[in-house]
């Protein structure tokens, strides 16, 4: 292989290109939620909070099914940039709507939903800073949120069985002066040629892969060793996953 994948150099930030950032997870972060989490990757710090509502959308009536879906956005400050506050634009961009459908397909995925029955269950994610990989953080966060969401439902007698078909993971990953690197901070994925998303499920299945050019097209050989680094990531994020389930509730 050609591509320069294995490499041992260094990043800005001290990794190997195969190496994920440190995840920090802090549970229960937010008392009024049924399930929320603050998930620090890197730098990027990302609150998720999961809400039980009583109602389903009307195209799921009489179905029997639930739903999940989610929102997404960043504080103000939360970018070098000052962002404008949606409420003031009068309008959610189009970026951010984009990422909160991603996030709710992602769930929605590993999720028997009918074994929530009618009601939807609120995703809710606030990037508090961001230096890259929110969506992505914001999947993983999400998905532990909504599993202290179901256990709470379930210790109230709302549900009778974990409605979780598989654990889920999602990781970002690039090309950067032809070098394959994973889990992008702010610096890299702005100088990325290659740019992609990837979400997957514990049995190594794929739920989304969202990959674009900038600068330079990409092979099927550079696209497999993209998905390969991001296997590897993912394996070790749903591991962290896991481990932080065994954790006393």
């Amino acid at each position: 292989m050609n591509i320069k994948q294995n490499r041992e150099n260094m990043r800005v930030d001290g990794r190997k290109p195969g190496e994920i950032r440190q995840i920090k997870i802090t549970r229960r972060y937010i008392s009024h939620a049924e399930g929320s989490v603050f998930i620090e990757v890197g730098n990027t710090r990302v609150v998720c909070t999961a809400t039980v509502e009583e109602k389903i959308p009307p195209f799921l009536k009489g179905r029997g099914s639930g739903w999940i879906t989610a929102e997404y956005d960043m504080l103000p400050r939360s970018a070098p940039q000052r962002i404008i506050r949606p409420q003031v634009t009068g309008k959610i961009s189009g970026r951010f709507h984009e990422i909160q459908r991603l996030i709710g397909r992602s769930l929605r995925a590993v999720i028997d939903l009918e074994k929530i029955g009618e009601r939807t269950i609120w995703i809710d994610c606030d990037v508090i800073e961001a230096d890259g990989g929110t969506r992505t953080a914001a999947i993983n966060g999400s998905f532990i949120a909504l599993y202290d969401c179901f256990n709470s439902m379930i210790d109230n007698k709302v549900l009778e069985a974990m409605p979780i078909k598989s654990f889920l993971g999602a990781i970002s990953v690039g090309m950067i002066n032809n070098e394959l690197m994973v889990d992008l901070c702010f610096s890299e994925d702005s100088a990325a040629q290659v740019d992609m998303n990837v979400v997957m499920d514990s049995q190594g299945n794929f739920i989304e892969i969202q990959s674009s050019a900038e600068g330079r097209t990409f092979s099927n050989q550079e696209f497999n060793g993209m998905l390969e680094l991001s296997v590897n990531a993912i394996n070790q994020i749903i591991d962290l996953e896991k481990k932080v389930f065994l954790e006393k509730k």
